[in-house]
Parts: C-alpha cells; structure tokens; sequence
C-alpha cells in the first residue's frame, strides 16, 4: 500500500487523537491578544513583499504535492513568499498548540472538523466571511461551505469532501452467486439478510460486514431517524435511537455472527486498517468514507468494488450529507490575512492546482475541479467521484460541526460498543451513559 493511501485511511479510521490540553492556555492567551479576526473592508494586500507560513499533516505524497502547487502559486505571486512547514497526523496538534503557545501560529493551517469549533470557539482563527475580494466560496455547494461555519462566521474553507458509505466487494458475492437488492432502497433488514447469505453460503470464510463505529455514522443513523446527533452546541440524538445502533453491536455478534463473534469485532474496532478482515478480503461490505476505495482496491489488488448508501428504513429524508476531509484556516494573528486568503483560493479553485493535488486530500470541494477530473478519473478516484455526482440530489443539509469539547466522540463510541457487544451493558444503559459522558465532555469544554 503506498504512503498516500496509507496515511488516508489511518486518517479517517483511527483519527483518535483529542485536542492537547495545551490548547486550551495557549488558545486562551492568544484570544486575549485580540480579536478573531473581523475580515473587515478595509483589508488589503501589501505594497511589497510578503511571507506566509503554511502547516499541514499527511504523507510524503502530500507534501510533494502541496509543495508543487505553492511554487505554481509563488510563480503567480512573485511577491508572496510561502514557508511550508509539515508533520505527521500524530504530532500535528501538538506543534500546533505549542506554535499557539509561543505566539508564533502558522498564517495558514490545515484543520479538521472535528477541532474547528474548538479552535473558532477560543479566537485562534480569522473570520473569513468578508474576505470575498481574494477568496471565492461560491466554487463549491453551499451545504460544504456551510460545515466551515462556527457561529455563523466562516473559519474554515472546505479542501475537499467525503461521504460515509458501504464498499461492496463484489468479488465475494460474484463467488458466492449473491445479487446485491436495489441499493437504493434497501433497508437495515435487507442488508442483514444479504450478510447472513454471505456468512451461509461461505461457511463462515467471509463475514457479512463490521459495525460502524464513528462519529460521522452516528450523525448519518440520528438523521435517519429525522434527528441530529448535534443542535446548538448540545448533544440532541435520543437514548432510544443510540440505543439501536449500540445494539447492532451485539446483534451482529450474536446468532448469525454477520460480524464475526464479539472478539472479532473487538479485534476490527481496534487494529490498524491494514490488519482488518475488509482489508484481508475476509469481508464482503464495509463503512468507509467515498476517498477510501481507492486503498480499498490497492490492497485487495482488484477494482470490482463499488460505493452504495448504507441502508436505511426511511428514505424519504436525506440523511446523506458531504463531510470535508479537510479544510484551510488562517490564523487570527496573521498580519496578511489578504495574503492568506489568496493562498487558499488558490489552494481550492485554482485549475492548475487542482490538477497538481488531484484528490490527495478528498475529493475537490471546487465543484468544475472536480467534475474536470472526473472525466479523467481512473479506478478508485473514478468511482468515488461517480458517486458523489449520482448521488447528488440525495444530499442533504450538512450537519451541526463537532462542538468543543465532542472530539472524545470518536474513541466513546468503539468502546461503548464493545459494552454492549459483550453483554456488560445493555445498549439502552450505554446510550444513556455515552450521551452524559459526552455532554459532560461539551459543559466543561465551553
């Protein structure tokens, strides 16, 4: 599997890392330095020369990517000089907070969505709301743009999107003679009926599927149910209805094991990507995010794989909605905010640098970048980009962004799972104690 893939999944798999504590000193004593930000009308360019600092996380592939498109963008602006700096995902906040901390915040920072409103909440980001002059936002949908927002102000411009969905290994079920149902109808039902014919006719060499177990799949199951998993900043999804996907845990694991017994399930929640029975081609459905099939198909060394929508039992709400897999944020002490948003409007809506960066990180929020690549798309890209236009009008609303204090969200819901799963809870009880927990996490966040 090569770097870039590699780093992706590990990205959005196991993106368990919380906001240092660091974080909240150093985010406190910038914020009373000043103001986050106003993007105010009397913004400007500098007369003369100018130099940026540019932070992000991801692989060697991303560097030299990203590298490339700073030097196309230095060409278009010899005066603006860009100073990259980079790590990987699993010291980025870290630097982050200490840079924070020493006053000495990069112009322009990679940020995630889960961390904006942490971030936006303690003055540390730029309001880019008024900075239309030299940053385009009318490039991508406006429900993306939108996850950008804390408090109605912009903080965050969205890099590229995803969608959680299912990737079916249709090579199990063409050696199986299973036919997938109408996919775009089928119910919870349906699917655990398929999975049990996988697990049947396979005599338990495939299991069906693994349960969902993050942050985006709880948002996508509450709106299923006509309910967010977030309103005003408050955890909103009842008990009952995290009750239900708690359960699956245990159903899953129990009678027909579609997932394997609890200690398989337990070994796929927390082992790394590679170690997982989808990655081994053990499994013949998987949740994953539309950016991941292409690792998908690297590591299993075949392209028959396809993106459907998870199931669902009422489809006539758009549960679906697009999650940025990154976004841009300029500091709230950068003294080039003009600069700085040029830089990112470069980054996102420039056809040049869409073509340099391709769908590294996602694919392109720019709504003609990406329907450019797509015609050239090959494999997994392909695939991915198909789906998001296919699946378009099905796009709803984007949900409430992970409030301060919600990003424990991420390592809560495996472990309640495994509660549930091993019969120490029932998924009543634990949805119960996940929501107080969480809310808790929220109260003293704020």
């Amino acid at each position: 599997m090569e770097g870039k893939e590699r780093t992706i999944m590990r990205m959005n798999r196991n993106w368990r890392i919380a906001v240092p504590a660091a974080i909240a000193a150093a985010t406190m004593a910038l914020a009373g330095c000043g103001s986050a930000g106003g993007g105010t009308a009397d913004v400007k360019p500098a007369d003369g020369d100018v130099t940026l600092t540019l932070n992000w996380w991801g692989s060697n592939n991303r560097v030299k990517l990203t590298t490339d498109a700073i030097a196309a963008f230095e060409k278009l602006h010899p005066n603006i000089h860009i100073e990259p700096t980079y790590s990987d995902n699993s010291g980025y906040w870290d630097k982050l907070a200490t840079s924070i901390a020493g006053k000495e915040m990069p112009d322009v920072v990679q940020m995630d969505e889960a961390y904006l409103a942490s971030y936006a909440s303690q003055g540390t980001l730029y309001d880019m709301s008024n900075l239309g002059d030299y940053l385009k936002t009318d490039t991508m949908d406006s429900a993306l743009l939108d996850t950008g927002k804390y408090e109605g102000k912009l903080y965050a411009a969205p890099i590229a999107s995803t969608v959680y969905v299912m990737v079916v290994n249709n090579d199990i079920l063409n050696k199986l003679g299973i036919t997938l149902p109408d996919t775009d109808k089928w119910s919870w039902d349906d699917f655990e009926q398929i999975c049990k014919e996988v697990v049947e006719k396979s005599n338990g060499e495939y299991t069906g599927i693994s349960p969902m177990s993050n942050p985006m799949s709880l948002s996508m199951w509450a709106r299923q149910y006509g309910e967010e998993l977030y309103t005003n900043g408050k955890v909103s999804i009842k008990p009952e209805t995290l009750a239900k996907y708690l359960q699956l845990a245990y159903d899953w694991t129990h009678g027909d094991e579609i997932a394997g017994t609890p200690d398989n399930m337990s070994e796929q929640i927390s082992g790394t990507w590679e170690q997982s029975d989808m990655a081994k081609g053990k499994q013949a459905f998987g949740f994953a995010y539309t950016n991941q099939v292409s690792s998908y198909m690297k590591t299993l060394g075949t392209e028959n794989l396809s993106l459907v929508a998870m199931p669902s039992d009422n489809q006539n709400v758009n549960w679906m909605y697009l999650k940025p897999c990154q976004y841009w944020s300029i500091s709230a002490t950068t003294e080039h905010p003009a600069e700085a948003a040029e830089l990112i409007d470069f980054l996102i809506n420039n056809e040049d640098a869409g073509k340099i960066l391709g769908t590294e990180r996602g694919i392109p929020a720019n709504n003609t970048i990406r329907e450019t690549l797509t015609e050239s798309a090959t494999g997994g890209d392909k695939v991915a980009m198909e789906f998001h236009k296919n699946e378009a009008s099905r796009m709803g609303a984007a949900a409430e962004i992970t409030p301060n204090g919600a990003s424990t969200l991420q390592k809560m819901v495996p472990r309640y799972q495994q509660e549930v799963a091993f019969g120490r809870m029932t998924a009543i009880d634990a949805a119960n104690a996940l929501i107080t927990e969480l809310q808790g996490n929220i109260d003293s966040a704020d």
